[in-house]
């Protein structure tokens, strides 16, 4: 039954394929086995299903960001204005997934609220005009911290143009000629090693149930998923409901003590307090306010993002079993992506919008790449952003089940990043010291900023913010440390990996229907000039028989 499903709904490229690989000389194979493929559509019950433990995965990490925001915006004591900022948060990554996944790489991305913008966050709302004031009855009048969250909108929008102009210029594409798998490989293995803390600290509730987790989607993922289809394709969930039902039990026994983040009713007045309906709306907090300060600290979230974004979009294609994005899949990724950001800012999230990781590292544990439920799991964002109270729900499940699945799939995100190493020769002490030093730096210099916050004073505090910001992430630091020396180091591009790289990219730019434009793209093949808009893709060199079995595989995915 399982074989035949399969079998049925299998991507028909993937025996044309399979024949061209066999006996060509080429690296080892980068193409992970996945049971839907990108452009597959599984049966609609599996596709809801499928799209909802998508949701799931992107909860844990989106919930966190209001929560993190409550004290700097003044709102600590004020569930309902955290309910709605939920809400909103929600509703607008429901919206940029479909974008992405529609428009943008066309890759199974799922968009969500950013580390990186909380930072820069802080840091304004940290200025005098905005700190909290001291409270009266314990209460803090709403204007008061509306007028905060309105810098943080206009900061947001603005700042975010600029992401916008990098991508429809195509200047992340001119970039992309001097980043290759020396740099992707740290780049992308920061974003994991960056938020152990984070799953430590979730995990450290209550260390079995974590564990319990962490065993349930091995276990399922790894030894049964062999044998039966449904612990293949659930992993998560699975685990999720078997520890959560756990945790319940154990708090109905009364073994947890009172205040525990492990017990199951830990935040119910959440419940009480959301509303059944409610639809966030542009200007929801007010007119948003501009000022330089906020726009030029807000810059540094915005090219950390970027940075995290292009490594995500590489990892997602190889999980996928697609070919690397070529370029103009990047920039069009890139430029929506801006375009997300900005409406993030117009809506009043409090946070911008980026490719997420933990989404992505989904996929290569229930190896279901489709397009289709990515899409469905942002219907799901939209609708569940509306329904307060059912969204409410799972912020009842416990902090040690959330740090379990995050200690499996950022885990699986640094295995990722380093896989891309294949194409380099390892034996070469030049690049054993541009990886590990990239690696290095990566974690000490934020490290060190993170301790030290003080320590930048150039006596400009928008230049403090940007410098601080971006010496502070991860990723950012590791690749930026990565491309500069990979290129600056003499060495030869068969040992970089360059030689490799750029053939398997060339082969995806021959094969790029998964990055083309549902619909029009047999439009944009009939007009010459297109080649030259650096987001648009043209493929005018295809055969017309090409061309017309691509058009009728984009009009059927």
């Amino acid at each position: 039954m399982t074989c035949k499903m399969e079998e049925e709904f299998k991507d028909p490229l993937m025996a044309s394929s399979a024949k061209k690989e066999e006996g060509a000389d080429e690296p080892q194979n980068t193409e992970f086995d996945v049971i839907y493929k990108v452009n597959d559509n599984p049966p609609w019950y599996l596709a809801i299903v499928l799209g909802f433990q998508q949701y799931m995965t992107m909860f844990g990490s989106t919930i966190a960001v209001p929560f993190i925001l409550a004290g700097p915006l003044c709102i600590a004591d004020n569930n309902l204005a955290k309910s709605e900022l939920i809400s909103t948060i929600f509703l607008v990554s429901g919206i940029a997934t479909l974008i992405q996944s529609c428009l943008g790489t066309r890759l199974p991305i799922v968009q969500g609220a950013t580390f990186s913008f909380i930072g820069p966050t802080i840091a304004i709302l940290n200025l005098p005009e905005y700190k909290c004031p001291t409270a009266v009855n314990g209460t803090v009048p709403d204007y008061d911290w509306k007028i905060g969250m309105r810098e943080i909108q206009g900061a947001i929008a603005v700042s975010s143009l600029f992401q916008v102009f990098v991508g429809c210029t195509g200047i992340i594409g001119f970039v992309m000629r001097f980043i290759g798998p020396l740099t992707v490989a740290p780049t992308i293995a920061l974003v994991g090693l960056a938020l152990f803390g984070a799953a430590g600290s979730f995990a450290s509730e209550q260390w079995g149930i974590a564990a319990l987790t962490v065993f349930c989607i091995a276990l399922f993922s790894q030894v049964l998923g062999k044998k039966f289809a449904v612990f293949r394709l659930f992993p998560v969930i699975l685990a999720i409901l078997i520890s959560w039902a756990l945790s319940g039990i154990i708090t109905a026994a009364g073994g947890y003590k009172e205040g525990s983040e492990a017990r199951t009713d830990h935040n119910l007045e959440v419940l009480n307090q959301a509303k059944w309906i409610r639809v966030p709306y542009p200007g929801q907090w007010g007119t948003p306010t501009v000022h330089v300060a906020g726009v030029f600290g807000m810059l540094a979230g915005v090219f950390a993002s970027m940075i995290e974004s292009i490594g995500d979009y590489y990892a997602c294609a190889r999980l996928s079993g697609a070919p690397p994005p070529p370029k103009h899949a990047v920039n069009r990724g890139i430029f929506l992506e801006g375009i997300s950001c900005v409406l993030a800012g117009l809506f009043g999230s409090g946070n911008g919008t980026t490719s997420y990781s933990e989404n992505i590292a989904a996929i290569g544990v229930t190896k279901v790449a489709s397009r289709r439920v990515i899409q469905i799991g942002a219907i799901f964002m939209i609708i569940l952003s509306i329904l307060g109270k059912f969204g409410a729900v799972f912020t009842l499940i416990p902090k040690p089940v959330i740090g379990g699945m995050f200690w499996c799939l950022f885990g699986l995100i640094v295995a990722v990043g380093l896989s891309s190493l294949q194409f380099v020769n390892l034996n070469d002490s030049r690049n054993l010291f541009v990886l590990g030093f990239s690696f290095f730096n990566g974690m000490v210099v934020p490290s060190w900023i993170s301790a030290n916050p003080q320590a930048i004073d150039t006596g400009v505090t928008e230049l403090d913010q940007i410098i601080g910001v971006l010496l502070g992430t991860n990723m950012a630091v590791g690749g930026i440390t990565a491309c500069l020396l990979d290129n600056i180091l003499p060495g030869s591009k068969k040992d970089r990996g360059i030689e490799a790289w750029r053939n398997n990219e060339a082969s995806a730019e021959e094969n790029s229907a998964t990055y083309d434009l549902p619909y029009i793209q047999k439009y944009l093949d009939r007009t010459s000039w297109i080649r030259y808009v650096p987001f648009l893709p043209y493929n005018g060199n295809r055969s017309g028989t090409e061309q017309n079995n691509q058009y009728n595989m984009q009009e059927v995915a």
